[in-house]
């Protein structure tokens, strides 16, 4: 693996400073270790932000810092951060440029996760790029400061996760790719679930990824010491291009330029939509996010439909008698790549055999009547593979991932007529504490917890406390300094950033974020049809009760028809329908549609400029807006 100069860049949406930092071309001596390199010239760092400390908008803050995770060269930080994790993290934030083997090249350290350049001759073939157009244009303009200026012709999409398709216009443009310039390659159905995957449950699990991710937390040793699987998500500009190829089936061949490629379709594994390819004159295979330098995540901490583990070690099954075989190397779009033959079959295998473990063991303990949490406790891979860096908990944990599989096969109730029903959070916490003695006596049980080193029970505890008395600052702080220890403990990256996010909110409160509004990309792939669909989850039954009606809405940018029925507080629409009963037809651009009915703008003003037509009951379109309720972006989790 060679190290190629980096470029170090602190990169702002429309405009991009930089400092350079010059390091000597290295060889990794062992691919499982951080790699060692001698500092051999520096020039003057960037130091601030000269746009924010001219009072510009927060918004055009550094999309990334890759000095960010400098602490994490100081050996004090092993009081504060999980040694393991710490060294974990040491090598996922090795940033720059990487020689996988001639022709393939990586732009590791630029983003939660990793983009691949392979060299077609003609161009570029760039694989996975990216959560932002700026951390791809930053790492296409490093590959072409070293390797030459090459035009892209081919974005592969492995699958249908954001950080590993938000950045493509930063390497290539929607008019380059309708002109035919530029191929989009995916996995089919990768569209509908690269923008349905979080748009109904969207605001939640954003406001839960603030945790997964630790977004709010500094960088520092008392912060956040990246995810376990990558650094933090770059945070600028994300776009959308819809593919042009779709790979329907394993087998399924393409040559791209002078590079062959036969594709594996592994949908249901850590995607929804997701593919392997193999790249036979190069004897490499690529293995997407289904073979990773941690475990992964089953059921990710910010919520998602749950993966289906079975599937996934057999994908890698196939994976094995496929390609491994026939390949010298193989890469990933997170970590570190792994060489020779004998070694990717044996790294396959074991991290296959890790969730194939993970799987038939729970289920062999769930039918001996043990519940999700009593499985979790006693769960543990055997010291075969245990033993693996690869089958550590960074991302995903034993823990979590059996309570995955337990939810997917049985759901959340465990059987037991006491949780059947069960108080929520607040009510609950009051009768706890009252039993207990009152407010005092379980903070007095907490600190006993605390000295004995019961950090979980102490917890436990404290958050009774605060859910009965949330304005309680002792109860708050004694809870927060709980979870501190808790995720300077942790080594899963995931853990320490939800434990340190909880303990930043009991002290600081909930950051006042603003919601993320989807960009014109991503809207203009969203179907109609799931735009109602959000629509509908995001009605007011109290607003809607008693209320029965239709509306037909015509769009004629898009030459759609939509009926929308309201009755019994349900919103149910159908595409391509008109009736004739209808109460109002309603004709307007579908700009106007997601303006007046989701962004919550006056349809009044639309119709006053003529940009709205209503036939029939004039009020009912805006009856219809007003039923619809925004989520709130910034809801309480660690008090009531």
């Amino acid at each position: 693996i060679h190290y190629v100069a980096p470029t170090v860049w602190a990169w702002k949406p429309k405009r991009v400073h930089a400092f350079k930092a010059r390091y000597d071309r290295l060889l990794c001596l062992l691919p499982f270790e951080p790699p060692y390199f001698e500092a051999v010239g520096l020039d003057a760092p960037f130091v601030g932000h000269p746009i924010l400390e001219a009072g510009a908008d927060a918004g055009d803050g550094p999309a990334f810092d890759l000095r960010a995770y400098d602490y994490l060269e100081d050996e004090k930080t092993d009081e504060t951060v999980n040694p393991s994790l710490r060294r974990q993290a040491k090598i996922l934030t090795k940033h720059g440029l990487f020689k996988v083997r001639d022709g393939i090249y990586q732009v590791r350290g630029f983003c939660v996760s990793t983009v691949t350049f392979i060299d077609a001759g003609a161009g570029w073939i760039v694989v996975d790029p990216l959560t932002s157009v700026e951390a791809a244009r930053a790492a296409y303009e490093l590959v072409t400061e070293h390797l030459g200026a090459k035009p892209v012709i081919s974005v592969i999409y492995s699958h249908s996760h954001a950080d590993h398709y938000a950045g493509v216009g930063g390497v290539t443009n929607a008019a380059d790719v309708a002109a035919g310039k530029v191929s989009v390659i995916a996995p089919a159905g990768f569209l509908k679930e690269a923008v349905s995957e979080n748009i109904i449950a969207g605001p939640a699990m954003l406001r839960r990824a603030r945790y997964q991710f630790g977004l709010t937390l500094k960088h520092g040793c008392c912060g956040e010491a990246t995810s376990g699987l990558g650094p933090r998500p770059s945070m600028g500009t994300a776009s959308l291009i819809a593919p042009t190829i779709d790979i329907t089936h394993t087998g399924q061949e393409l040559t791209i330029g002078n590079v062959r490629m036969v594709f594996q379709i592994t949908p249901g594994t850590e995607a929804p939509a997701e593919m392997n390819f193999f790249l036979p004159d190069h004897r490499a295979v690529f293995m997407a996010e289904n073979a990773n330098l941690c475990m992964h995540n089953l059921l990710p901490a910010r919520g998602a439909l749950v993966r289906d583990a079975k599937a996934w070690a057999d994908y890698l099954t196939e994976s094995i008698r496929l390609f491994a075989g026939e390949s010298d190397v193989m890469f990933a779009a997170h970590g570190i790549p792994r060489f020779g033959t004998e070694e990717i079959v044996a790294f396959l295998a074991n991290h296959r055999d890790a969730y194939k473990f993970l799987h038939d063991q729970t289920i062999r303990l769930m039918n001996t009547g043990l519940v999700a949490s009593e499985i979790a406790e006693v769960l543990k891979l055997p010291d075969v593979l245990a033993k693996q860096w690869y089958n550590r908990g960074y991302y995903g944990t034993m823990s979590h991932n059996s309570k995955a599989i337990y939810q997917r096969y049985l759901g959340w109730y465990d059987a037991n007529p006491a949780n059947l029903n069960q108080l929520p959070p607040e009510p609950a916490a009051k009768r706890y504490v009252e039993a207990m003695g009152g407010q005092d006596a379980v903070k007095a049980r907490a600190a006993e917890a605390e000295t004995a080193g019961d950090l979980r029970w102490a917890a436990t505890l404290l958050n009774h406390a605060v859910f009965n008395d949330a304005s309680d600052r002792q109860a708050r702080e004694q809870l927060a300094g709980i979870y501190t220890k808790l995720g300077f403990e942790a080594e899963a990256g995931t853990w320490r950033n939800i434990y340190l996010t909880g303990a930043q909110e009991l002290t600081d409160g909930v950051a006042n974020l603003s919601p993320v509004a989807a960009n014109a990309d991503v809207l203009s792939a969203t179907t109609t049809p799931m735009l109602l669909d959000v629509a509908a989850v995001r009605v007011n039954p109290a607003k809607a009760e008693g209320k029965s009606f239709m509306v037909n809405l015509r769009l004629t940018d898009r030459d759609e028809t939509h009926l929308v029925t309201v009755e019994n507080g349900v919103l149910i629409h159908e595409e391509g329908i008109e009736d004739k009963d209808a109460g109002a037809t309603v004709t307007m651009t579908r700009a106007e549609l997601i303006m007046t009915l989701l962004a919550g703008f006056p349809v009044a003003e639309f119709i006053e400029k003529g940009g709205i037509k209503v036939e029939g009951d004039a009020a009912l379109y805006e009856t219809l807006t007003g039923l619809i309720e925004a989520p709130k972006p910034n809801f309480n989790i660690v008090e009531p």
